[in-house]
């Protein structure tokens, strides 16, 4: 039943809507005598105006009707909804911050917060909780998520049996341990005895629809149980729009032209660094240090004819790539919108059900599981389809169960007060051999091998509230960035160079060789002579017989560290998350322990706080 058709079993009366005498009888007279076709016509027209008189007028009226549902007014309480996110590169924040707004637009009363702000023992009073919570690592909950995870997890935790609640798990089917924080979330919640409002959503990369069709779903869910008014029109609640946005996002990215394009290693290292210089003119895109750039990549050509050759495919094939129909030549859409250079798990179960290949289903037996992760590791598609003799798949059957190519996001490297209209990135080309092949990283060879100054690339603004300079600009701040992670820290210096702050800076940074990977090595050297940098201290592993890294050097200065840190400094640590984050931390704890005179668990506790007080902020990968 539509909108209307709930409209016409309900007379309105000037008590039961915000309308008077006169317009209450032109719409009893007007409502019963439209068509299918007008109504739905009408649905579609106020919709469009949403914002206006007309669509407040709709709203009133749907909450009339709401109202005459229930047999009671609905209790304020009910109309609160609370908006938990736990984030580690503003995903997870971007989405919440739309999420509430279209809940305040239908009325409800909307508290928005990071889940590390907000005080769990406020959890037994909530009524209506919707989490938005991305997967980090290895399975793990991002940094502003750890304490709530634990406290939810621990003797601590409430019953809930009053609490309605939903999951929006964001994640990576790449990794074994898929939207694992999100199923944690929901997973405990039912067994502290809360109730679904909507069933958990597992979202991959390309998350835009799936976490749309999930915000729509608790819409509607929280409408009919009487928690709002909503214009719905067959099933799903109307799309809000969110008109205070850039034109250009994630979903819609700009093409910026590139302005310079340079290698930052000198002639004779072993690595390539490449220093991005990008236009944002005309696009009103903003960010400010510490956000990411996203850049959406092209797969290498090479790739691309050779899987096709491998299949017997034909490049000009016009293939569907998407939900609404649009179509693309085969090898357009195989170069530009599908990811063909990394295998998952579940990828193969779905070329196990197209094709029925008894191999591939024998290695998705329980019991195969190693077997699984070793094949797939550093493999990708023309792999798969040549090991398994997959050529009799027809292109547009093959390509439908393919994912889009995500972007890759890169810290950035410049501060647009330093640089207006532009945005910088550092990135280190990925070159290797696996499995009798050369490999490469997507996105950083296209950019040091198939584009230039003046070619263009489609980007947008990652913004991260997670990894951002203190407030107060007097505060100390240490920066630990090994290789290209020293590229936000250039934006950091840039910033506080501009705007004049006082506060002292100590940077910790780390590479190979000093002669040909010290990158951006004459910009630190005259922020040192400037006083914009305080101190720095470099690691360089290979120049010795001892590999020496950044945690070393940390270790080294553990008095004067500890110092800073006593007197308030904030920590702020980018670069690799899998062996150097886990290296800087333990070194933190090992100097709040050896300078501190803390226990083991003291420091756990010290560097937890800090993380809740923003002092020590981590963007790592």
């Amino acid at each position: 039943m539509c909108a209307f058709e709930r409209w016409i079993l309900l007379e309105l009366q000037v008590m039961n809507s915000p309308f008077n005498q006169e317009q209450v009888e032109l719409l009893n007279r007007l409502l019963p005598t439209l068509t299918e076709s007008q109504r739905t016509w009408l649905s579609g027209y106020i919709a469009a105006l949403q914002g206006t008189a007309a669509a407040a007028a709709v709203a009133a009226v749907t909450q009339a009707n709401t109202s005459a549902a229930v047999s009671a007014p609905v209790a304020t309480a009910a109309k609160e909804v609370t908006v938990l996110y736990g984030s580690q590169t503003g995903n997870g924040h971007g989405l919440s911050k739309k999420l509430s707004k279209k809940l305040e637009e239908v009325g409800l009363q909307v508290t928005m917060s990071s889940m590390s702000d907000f005080k769990p023992n406020n959890l037994k009073k909530l009524q209506n909780l919707l989490i938005i919570v991305s997967t980090h690592g290895e399975g793990e909950p991002p940094d502003n998520a750890i304490p709530f995870y634990e406290f939810l997890h621990s003797k601590r935790a409430p019953q809930v049996d009053h609490l309605q609640y939903s999951v929006l798990a964001l994640g990576d089917t790449s990794y074994e341990f898929f939207c694992q924080t999100g199923k944690d979330f929901d997973k405990r919640l039912e067994e502290l005895g809360g109730k679904r409002l909507t069933p958990r959503v597992d979202c991959d990369v390309d998350f835009d629809e799936s976490a749309a069709e999930w915000m729509n779903q608790v819409l509607l869910s929280l409408n009919e149980a009487g928690t709002g008014s909503l214009v719905v029109e067959n099933g799903s609640a109307v799309a809000l729009s969110d008109s205070t946005e850039s034109e250009f996002s994630r979903s819609n990215p700009f093409q910026a032209e590139i302005l310079e394009n340079l290698n930052l290693n000198g002639r004779g290292s072993d690595r390539e660094t490449r220093h991005i210089e990008i236009s944002l003119e005309g696009s009103n895109l903003q960010y400010e240090p510490g956000d990411s750039l996203g850049i959406y990549p092209e797969n290498h050509p090479q790739l691309v004819d050779d899987l096709i050759a491998a299949m017997g495919w034909n490049a000009d094939e016009v293939v569907v790539i998407n939900k609404h129909g649009e179509a693309r030549a085969l090898r357009d859409a195989l170069l530009r919108h599908y990811e063909i250079t990394v295998l998952t798990k579940p990828l193969i179960e779905q070329v196990v059900k197209v094709s029925g290949n008894e191999g591939l289903r024998t290695l998705l037996e329980p019991g195969h599981e190693q077997e699984l992760r070793t094949y797939i590791e550093e493999r990708d598609l023309l792999d798969l389809v040549q090991d398994y003799g997959l050529q009799q798949l027809p292109a547009g059957e093959f390509v439908s169960i393919l994912r889009k190519i995500p972007a890759r996001l890169y810290s950035i490297a410049s501060s647009s007060k330093a640089f207006p209209d532009e945005v910088h990135v550092t990135v280190r080309t990925v070159r290797y051999e696996a499995h009798g092949r050369h490999r490469y990283g997507v996105c950083s060879v296209q950019l040091a091998e198939r584009l230039e100054a003046g070619d263009s690339l489609p980007v947008y603004i990652q913004h991260n509230p997670n990894f951002k300079l203190p407030e107060n600009p007097d505060t100390p701040i240490i920066m630990i960035g090994p290789g290209t992670g020293v590229a936000p820290f250039r934006a950091f210096l840039g910033e506080r160079e501009e705007t004049g702050a006082e506060g002292k800076s100590w940077l910790f940074y780390g590479d190979q060789h000093f002669s040909t990977d010290f990158l951006y090595q004459i910009e630190w050297q005259r922020w040192l002579k400037d006083g914009v940098l305080t101190r720095m201290d470099v690691a360089f592993s290979r120049d010795t017989d001892k590999k020496v890294y950044v945690q070393h050097r940390m270790l080294e200065k553990s008095k004067d560290l500890y110092q800073w840190l006593q007197e308030g400094a904030c920590v702020y640590v980018c670069g690799d998350e899998k062996k150097m984050a886990h290296d800087v931390h333990s070194a933190l704890g090992s100097i709040l322990e050896q300078e501190g005179g803390m226990s083991p668990e003291e420091a756990a506790e010290y560097l937890t706080l800090m993380q809740q007080q923003k002092r020590y902020q981590r963007d790592v990968y």
